[in-house]
């Protein structure tokens, strides 16, 4: 499947602009409350998935390696499923799912996508036998393109589900709350200020947290189908 290069842009910028969400995400929750915001893991996998799909979409944008990606998103996968089995026990197999099987399927899409390129670049060091390993869109052709069909299937399917549900009705798109800080500290007055208040509400608002998870799962999805 072939795209417009501007269409490829525009997803880009996107995805950059939900890495500095999830970045301001981190930096307010650490920066004014005594504790994370609620899983500050899959922030964190979302700041990874979108500086990452960025340099995929336009390759000008990339700032790592592909061996590096794929190492990052090897560890991001192996916390989250770790997270999602503790969770299962500790809260119940249903709300683990609903926090951590989407950034989990994220992580795992991501992961597929920078191994399918190292082992496309290992075995195309033959000079013409690099040529037949890109798309119509100009990207580089994925192997096994069942697997990502089938990834792109269930990022489509997770971005439904979550579309359908009520953000911070039952903990799944959930909010912390007011800033607490310690009295007389430096920060205790910008914490408490207008401008503080606004950004937390923002930021950390369920609608936004889950804008980014449905609008990464999207994009994947099509990064994905444009590599077959």
């Amino acid at each position: 499947m072939s795209a417009p290069a501007w269409i490829l842009e525009i997803f880009a910028a996107v995805m950059f602009l939900v890495a500095e969400v999830s970045a301001g995400q981190l930096v307010i929750a650490r920066a004014w409350t005594r504790r994370d915001i609620g899983g500050a893991d899959i922030a964190v996998s979302r700041l990874l998935a979108g500086i990452a799909v960025a340099g995929l979409l336009v390759p000008g944008l990339s700032i790592l390696p592909n061996a590096a990606w794929e190492v990052a998103f090897a560890v991001m996968t192996a916390w989250l499923a770790w997270r999602l089995w503790l969770e299962s026990r500790g809260r119940g197999a249903a709300m683990a799912r609903g926090h951590y099987a989407p950034p989990l399927v994220q992580s795992a899409a991501m992961l597929y996508i920078f191994a399918a390129l190292a082992g496309q670049s290992v075995s195309s060091t033959g000079g013409m036998a690099g040529m037949a390993g890109w798309s119509s869109s100009g990207l580089p052709a994925l192997h096994a393109p069942t697997l990502a069909l089938i990834f792109a299937l269930l990022l489509v399917a997770f971005a439904v589900h979550d579309l359908d549900r009520r953000a911070g009705v039952d903990g799944y798109f959930r909010m912390v709350g007011r800033p607490v800080v310690p009295a007389g500290s430096a920060l205790a007055a910008a914490a408490t200020g207008p401008a503080a208040y606004t950004a937390e509400r923002l930021l950390l608002s369920p609608a936004v947290v889950k804008g980014c998870q449905v609008t990464i799962g999207v994009t994947m999805a099509f990064l994905l189908i444009i590599m077959i």
